[in-house]
């Protein structure tokens, strides 16, 4: 599971020395750390220097989507914070977080029906940050916005990260932790967002996710996003006003009914998203 195909191979390649600098799509063995080291020395600039090793839809053999992607020209207001909602593994294994990309989009499309996988990126428990809808790195290269399904009726405006497990009373594992705060630097800079833009899905919809534990880490994922990007020499932007920009998000209204699903709902009745 770990080859990656000549078509992201080629994927890769388009866009080494652009926003990837770590490694996106890492190979494996010396190959993966001599790309890393190529890309790197072609980009001085810190937003570039800070994305993750991200393993792009070759790597974990996706599907293709069955209509277009939808691309927006603005980026999203919101960073949103999920889990999985599925069993907290304890295989931190590479292949483990290729096959949980496999089936998280094989679950959304055979069984949700969507036309992709929901969210733009994943992280397994092992650390490891996965593409997740198509089109997503290049759109984040572009200062562009890949609408997803994973926030009901607040796709267009929201990038969605899954976390891998369920954080009811349980924590993540440092390894998802450290992976998500560099995610979460990375967004920032490349979106021109305030790290208080950093928000949970239950903030949106009447849902569980993601979890009480990993809800209640979100100021602290917020400070250490903060101090990642000032030592990477990031630009933080100012906090936006409520109604400065962006429509207003009132909290969930009291009439909306609870989900026992712990995921909460990944579309709604005002989304453009399929």
């Amino acid at each position: 599971m770990t080859n990656i195909p000549r078509s992201g191979l080629n994927r890769r390649n388009l866009l080494r020395g652009a926003v990837f600098t770590s490694g996106a799509a890492l190979l494996g063995g010396s190959l993966g750390t001599l790309g890393a080291t190529a890309a790197s020395a072609q980009t001085s600039n810190p937003i570039q220097a800070a994305a993750p090793e991200l393993y792009w839809r070759g790597a974990w053999n996706a599907r293709a989507p069955r209509s277009p992607i939808q691309v927006l020209a603005n980026g999203p207001s919101h960073i949103v914070v999920h889990h999985t909602a599925t069993p907290n593994s304890t295989d931190y294994s590479l292949d483990h977080g290729l096959n949980l990309s496999k089936s998280i989009q094989n679950y959304h499309m055979d069984s949700n029906g969507w036309i992709d996988t929901g969210q733009q990126l994943t992280i397994s428990r092992g650390g490891y940050v996965m593409e997740g809808r198509d089109r997503t790195p290049e759109a984040i290269n572009a200062g562009q916005h890949v609408v997803g399904s994973h926030v009901g009726n607040y796709n267009s405006t929201t990038i969605g990260i899954e976390n891998e497990g369920t954080y009811t009373s349980a924590s993540p594992t440092q390894a998802l932790t450290d992976s998500l705060v560099e995610t979460l630097a990375w967004l920032c800079g490349a979106y021109g967002l305030n790290p208080s833009a950093i928000v949970g899905h239950r903030d949106f919809n009447a849902t569980a996710c993601p979890g009480d534990v990993l809800y209640a880490m979100l100021p602290d994922l917020r400070n250490r996003v903060t101090q990642t990007m000032g030592a990477l020499d990031i630009p933080i932007a100012a906090a936006r006003a409520a109604g400065e920009n962006d429509p207003t998000y009132p909290a969930v209204p009291d009439d909306e009914p609870s989900h026992e699903f712990y995921h909460g709902p990944g579309r709604g009745p005002d989304d453009i998203s399929h």
